[in-house]
């Protein structure tokens, strides 16, 4: 192992067909407005957790909620995680404000995500 632990799962993405529907849902779970709102991301952050709504999958075409773990060194990660058998399904890119986002799946094709703030 590299010692490039997790600092844990802060975000979490979930794919939604209506936008709008969603946002209003969110909303009333978590009893905030969205601090990010626009027509390609709908992003809340509540108790040090990012939720964040992404429609119809958005490009990465997810089709199901994706957990991110926040890692220090991205790319230190995917080696260790691809070394014990994953597959990189969405290679490390920055997603704005410094931050590098990263899919992987897992032996049994569960998507794993990882992002590193910088």
């Amino acid at each position: 192992m590299t010692g490039s632990s997790p600092q844990g799962i802060k975000t979490v993405l979930h794919p939604v067909s209506d936008l709008a529907k969603a946002k209003a849902v969110y909303a009333a779970l978590l009893g905030i407005a969205p601090q990010t709102d626009s027509s390609y991301y709908v992003g809340f952050e509540a108790e040090g957790q990012h939720i964040g709504l992404v429609p119809d999958g958005g490009p990465q075409g997810m089709a199901s909620p994706v957990a991110y773990w926040h890692v220090p060194d991205i790319e230190a990660k995917l080696a260790e995680v691809t070394a014990a058998g994953a597959t990189v399904k969405e290679a490390a890119h920055e997603v704005g404000g410094g931050r590098l986002a990263a899919t992987v799946t897992d032996t049994d094709g569960n998507v794993l995500g990882l992002i590193q703030d910088r």
